[in-house]
């Protein structure tokens, strides 16, 4: 449930708002109108509460529910008690993040995560800089040469913005980012302590050991982005390295030089992506993946979590192991090893 000194009701809703909103049916119209103030699981929902239900297993968790509304499938809606309003939907869990979204605008789209809007006199800013009206800068944030900004973006804290980098409309760069040799697009979302734009991975033996490669890249960031916590985002070497549209990315990430991400992909928590590698669209990415350098990941690729990638991977296929190969035959082989396991035990 959420607590109140951090987060604040935008607007009051009723059990038939969120019918309306959410394109759910209603099935207990007298209460239509009670109130929703809070967004709750199942164990520690409230008289004045709104929560979903999603298959079978939580079922249980109906004997002792108090809650004002349920949005549940229909298979499901006949296991409510009486006294709680029931709301039927193909999607229980996406509508009920859409109530969330309505209901708690600033978790979703902080204006300022210190509660100071505008532009701080504490902040430094270069005099080239370009800033749109209504963005909010916060203090110890530096904005360098040439930079723009657009409206409604907010700069957070201790966070820096390279020279000559672009930031679209309705971004937030959260506390202690660093965004350089950067183009970002509109409403994308950077979380604490997110690193773009430093240098690839770049090296080649020389007569006195290692010697850098100079990464002249940019990293492209296309709208409604949303990057985790402390992941790192290299600019290309040659090329630029490219984020698409809608691509959700986890804390912890490391993207290295000249990787094309697609769009609407999602990629979970200490996955490693080499240099150069190519992802296509509505990729999904697992945990602790990695992935060698120079090869084509297709898209709708699904890859299970901690597998190790170094193959391409063509369109629509699921994948997962180490090293990763196609799940039925990776299911076959984890099988064979546990008969041969077996047969050993058996034996001895």
């Amino acid at each position: 449930m959420a607590d109140p000194v951090f987060y604040t009701l935008s607007c009051a809703v009723n059990v038939a708002d969120i019918a309306q909103l959410t394109g759910s049916e209603l099935l207990t119209k007298q209460f239509a109108d009670r109130k929703i103030e809070h967004l709750a699981s199942l164990d520690n929902a409230t008289s004045d509460s709104l929560v979903f239900l999603e298959g079978k297993k939580n079922e249980t968790a109906l004997r002792n529910l108090k809650a004002a509304a349920v949005i549940c499938a229909e298979a499901q809606a006949g296991l409510i008690p009486e006294g709680i309003a029931v709301l039927v939907s193909r999607s229980p869990h996406r509508d009920f993040a859409a109530v969330g979204r309505k209901l708690f605008e600033q978790a979703v789209h902080p204006r300022s995560l210190l509660g100071i809007p505008g532009i701080s006199e504490n902040a430094t800013i270069h005099p080239t800089a370009e800033i749109e009206g209504t963005v909010t800068i916060e203090p110890g944030a530096v904005i360098g040469a040439n930079v723009s900004i657009g409206s409604g973006s907010t700069i957070s804290a201790n966070s820096v913005i390279g020279a000559g980098c672009k930031i679209g409309r309705d971004c937030i760069i959260a506390p202690n980012v660093s965004v350089t040799y950067a183009l970002l697009g509109n409403r994308v979302y950077l979380h604490p302590g997110v690193r773009i734009g430093q240098d690839g991975f770049g090296f080649v033996p020389g007569p006195a050991g290692l010697e850098k490669v100079p990464q002249l890249g940019r990293v492209i960031i296309q709208d409604n982005v949303e990057i985790g916590a402390n992941t790192t985002i290299d600019r290309g070497s040659l090329s630029d390295t490219v984020i698409g549209e809608g691509t959700k990315i986890d804390n912890l990430v490391q993207v290295a030089h000249n990787v094309k991400i697609g769009r609407h992909c999602v990629i979970a928590a200490h996955t490693g992506i080499s240099g150069s590698v190519t992802i296509g669209d509505m990729a999904m990415i697992g945990g602790r993946v990695g992935l060698a350098d120079h090869i084509n990941i297709g898209s709708r690729v699904q890859i299970a979590a901690a597998s190790g990638v170094m193959n391409d991977i063509p369109d629509g296929e699921r994948w997962g192991g180490l090293p990763a190969r196609p799940l039925k035959q990776w299911f076959r082989d984890i099988a064979t090893l546990r008969s041969i396991g077996q047969s050993k035990k058996e034996k001895s």
